[in-house]
């Protein structure tokens, strides 16, 4: 007689997730599909494929289901991964459930200090993609003890520094990404993605001693490779959001 098998088929954790919010100011659905196109051209790395929270909070009027879809579909087309609506008002939930969407629960919760449901005002040019870890609270205080990483953060690893700033002793690598609620700094070269203030912190910097940067954004505005200062390259690098706009500066 063969004994049962208790060994499960597969592990269920729940960790941090790099994913984008696309906060929807109008249904103007062309443009949002060529905003997401350009968006990739400019970082193809960071965006090509990427999984997509759609968010119509701060719309007047949830759009229908087939308005939705094609939004959904557009979207694809351009290459993004819809795979979520941000969570509102119970008709929100009833379009999720008519596209077959989950509803991720207090997606939105950094906006509601400043947006109401009905408010059409312009966004940033640019937005993050920011953990789904760093939006369940309001509060931007990084308030813990800094987390220290003393070796490298190569590709494809993402380090998360919650509530607090991140020192890394190494390099952070093409491909990787590290992510805090207050500062970073990095005593090595910057070759990935480094953000900064994930919870709306607006005076949170990035330090780097030496700049080859993917991407690096402050409080959800960012700056991807093609946007850099071609004299920052190799050079130790300050970056501060300044009037909602990212500055970068040299330290040497």
């Amino acid at each position: 007689m063969s004994l049962p098998n208790y060994e499960q088929a597969g592990d269920l954790k729940i960790g941090q997730v790099g994913i984008a919010n696309l906060r929807i100011r109008t249904l103007d659905i062309a443009a949002l599909a060529e905003e997401m196109r350009q968006r990739i051209a400019r970082a193809p790395a960071m965006f090509s494929r990427a999984a997509v929270i759609i968010d119509f909070g701060a719309l007047a009027q949830l759009p229908s289901a087939e308005v939705a879809r094609q939004l959904l579909a557009a979207l694809r087309e351009a290459g993004a991964l819809p795979v979520a609506l941000a969570y509102g008002s119970s008709q929100n939930n009833a379009l999720a459930d008519e596209l077959g969407l989950p509803v991720l629960a207090k997606f939105r919760a950094q906006y509601e200090q400043h947006d109401t449901p009905a408010s059409n005002a312009a966004a940033p040019a640019r937005t993050a993609a920011e953990p789904v870890a760093a939006q369940v609270a309001s509060s931007a205080t990084a308030s813990e003890p800094g987390l220290m990483q003393t070796s490298s953060v190569r590709s494809g690893q993402q380090l998360y520094a919650q509530q607090r700033d991140l020192t890394v002793v190494g390099m952070v690598g093409a491909g990787a990404e590290v992510i805090s609620d207050g500062s970073i700094h990095i005593y090595g070269p910057l070759r990935g993605r480094a953000l900064a203030g994930a919870r709306g912190l607006a005076t949170a910097r990035i330090f780097c001693r030496e700049f080859h940067a993917e991407l690096v954004a402050i409080a959800g505005h960012y700056k991807v490779a093609d946007d850099f200062p071609p004299e920052l390259t190799g050079r130790a690098v300050q970056v501060s959001l300044q009037d909602g706009e990212l500055k970068l500066q040299l330290l040497d």
